[in-house]
Formats: structure tokens, sequence, C-alpha cells
């Protein structure tokens, strides 16, 4: 068996890493799976492709950060605790997102409240959740050729997940090891980009605002594309540069994005869902 990795995130204690599972619980988002399906279909294939088998919940639903973090905690309980059946086998939680990861992993159980036994159970889940890019670099070792041609891109992470989940750091080093790879760094890279889930929602002059300062300094960097391990910003910064293309008459796309799992899947040989359609 080999030697558990050591790494840290951000603010948090150090995290001692497993050998490669089995199996692992996919933990898809809601997001991923009304928006952005193919991100999460992409992330699977990279998984089987280690020889890891990839389990589905069927009944997985929000991690329940929009009602936390809008002071509904009686609904987030509601949430949380419908799900806490999900994952009976003792296989790591994989979530490709770092904002959903960091909920389950530090706040499911600050949900709960001071039920023992669900307390227990969500602490259970919490020890075993990862976030995708930290599984694929700490845990699977994810080290493939790097078959695409010279390009630069530019690296988005949601602020939340930076903090919670120390995103930044293992998305850098999965590009890093892409060696057609060149990463460009932009000034605004620790800003929020706007979205905050409902925060867009209740305050959108000043979302549209941030989000427009993050576009600019994406752009700036020159970067062919945007990646990003979260979709919910993906979306927010995307579709603002998509408005920005439209007002100003361009046709072609002048920020194209895509989740790190499709950008990583083509990239060593593997066939993204959206490449045939």
């Amino acid at each position: 068996m080999s030697k558990p990795l050591v790494s840290t995130n951000a603010g948090h204690q150090a995290r001692t890493y497993p050998p490669r599972p089995e199996a692992v619980y996919f933990y898809g988002t809601c997001l991923v799976d009304m928006f952005v399906p193919e991100a999460g279909m992409d992330a699977i294939a990279l998984l089987e492709r280690e020889g890891i088998r990839v389990i589905f919940p069927d009944n997985q639903t929000c991690c329940g950060q929009p009602a936390f973090t809008s002071g509904f905690p009686e609904e987030a309980l509601q949430v949380v605790a419908s799900q806490l059946d999900l994952f009976p086998g003792d296989y790591p939680i994989v979530v490709p997102s770092g904002s959903c990861g960091g909920m389950i992993r530090w706040h499911w159980e600050k949900v709960i409240g001071d039920d023992a036994a669900l307390k227990a159970r969500a602490a259970s889940i919490a020890a075993r959740t990862y976030e995708f890019a930290e599984f694929l670099l700490h845990v699977v070792g994810f080290d493939r050729k790097d078959e695409g041609p010279a390009t630069t891109v530019t690296l988005h992470t949601s602020c939340s997940a930076r903090r919670e989940m120390g995103t930044h750091l293992v998305g850098r080093e999965l590009l890093a090891r892409l060696g057609n790879v060149t990463l460009a760094h932009h000034d605004h890279e620790s800003e929020c980009c706007g979205f905050g889930g409902t925060f867009s929602l209740k305050h959108p002059d000043i979302s549209t605002a941030m989000v427009t300062d993050k576009v600019a300094s994406l752009k700036a960097t020159g970067a062919n594309q945007l990646v990003t391990a979260d979709c919910g910003c993906m979306l927010n910064i995307t579709k603002r540069a998509a408005k920005e293309d439209l007002d100003a008459g361009r046709a072609k796309p002048s920020l194209p994005g895509e989740h790190l799992a499709t950008f990583l899947l083509r990239r060593t040989g593997g066939k993204p869902v959206g490449d045939a359609q």
C-alpha cells in the first residue's frame, strides 16, 4: 500500500490522503446536473479511465448551500438530513465543485446542530469528501501526457473554494503537469466573480459590476480560454463575456470557458461529451 499523501487547504489543518480507492461516490451538484451535465460526465470519464468505479447516488440533490448562506437553517437541515444515507460504503465522495465540496466538508455538521447521531454521520461524510481536482491530484496522482497543441489558459477558482478547499493550488498543479499548456495569472484572481449563489439574484447590479471587473481581468491576460472547476462561476463569467460580445457585434467568443475536467480529458486523449455534439 502506498504511503498517504499530506497536503494543506488554506486556513485548515493538514489533510492526509489515502491510496487510490477501488470506487468513489460522485456528488454531481444540482448546478452541474441542471446546467452543465457534460462537466460531470467528463469528470466521471476521467475517474473511470484511472480504473476507479464511480457510484452515482440517484437521490442526491443540492448540497444545501443556497439555503444555508441565505439564512434558512431549517430548510438547509432538511436538505442535508435527506442525503446522509446516500453514502453507506466507506468510499471517498468526489465533488466537481469546490464551493459544494466545501459546504459538505466544513458546514454539514454545523447545519445538523446538536443531534449527536446525525452529526456523527455528517462528520463521517465530511472526512471522505474531496473536491474533484484535489482528489485527482493528491489521491489519483493524475499525470498523463498532454496531447494537445500549445495554448495559454487562465484559471478561475471561486472565492469560497479557494478559502475552504485550496482549489487554486491544486488547479495550478494539474495544469502545470500539461506540457503544452501555459497558465496566465490575472490581477483579480482572488476576488469573487459576483455569482455567490443567491447573491447574484439578490444584488444583480453589484454582481454585474463584479463580474465585469473579473471578465476584464481575465481577458487582459491574453489567454485563449478560461478554465475553472466551479460551474456557477464559469456560467456567470462566460455569460457576461458573451453579453459583451453581443453588444460589441462580435461573433466569436472573446472568453470561452470550460470545466477543468473537460479540459483535462481533451488534453490527455479523451473525448469530452460536448465534443460529440
